[in-house]
């Protein structure tokens, strides 16, 4: 029997998300929820550009160090296809380096852990590739945007 190949990843394109303030939605025990509005953006690479559509957003659940992320948007690509993303993912800091990302310090991606597993939907035949393949995005904040690069699982 012949062993599995270890999987490699080929970037697709990376997504400049613009957030607004977030807000406070509740508090359970030794959990705090908030929502994070998203505005708009920029969507551009090798397989895909366009823009990011305003009205989606990101609920997260932060518990202790770890802050589990849902976020749920819209991508318009430049041939007008309408792309729907749900964007889970994970947080994971120290308080140190939570309370210098949060003071604005740009932090080498190695300080920190800031992963999602994307998965996309559409109808269009030219942009299906999204819709039947797996991904894993690479995020950081940056300046009012969530920055995500989008890779594809081969």
């Amino acid at each position: 029997m012949s062993e599995l190949p270890d999987p490699r990843l080929l970037f697709a394109f990376e997504a400049r998300v613009d957030v607004a303030e977030s807000r406070h939605v509740g508090r359970g025990p030794d959990e705090v929820l908030m929502f994070t509005p998203i505005t708009g953006g920029t969507v551009s690479g090798p397989r895909l550009n366009g823009r990011v559509l305003a009205g989606g957003g990101d609920w997260s659940t932060t518990r202790g160090q770890v802050t589990e992320l849902d976020a749920r948007y819209l991508l318009e690509a430049d041939d007008g296809t309408v792309i729907d993303i749900w964007n889970r993912g994970f947080w994971r800091a120290t308080p140190e380096v939570d309370a210098r990302v949060e003071a604005g310090e740009d932090l080498p991606e190695t300080e920190y852990y800031y992963r999602t597993s994307p998965v996309f939907r559409t109808d269009a035949p030219a942009h299906r590739w999204l819709a039947s393949s797996v991904f894993v995005g690479l995020a950081r904040g940056e300046g009012g945007q969530v920055r995500i690069r989008f890779f594809e699982v081969l």
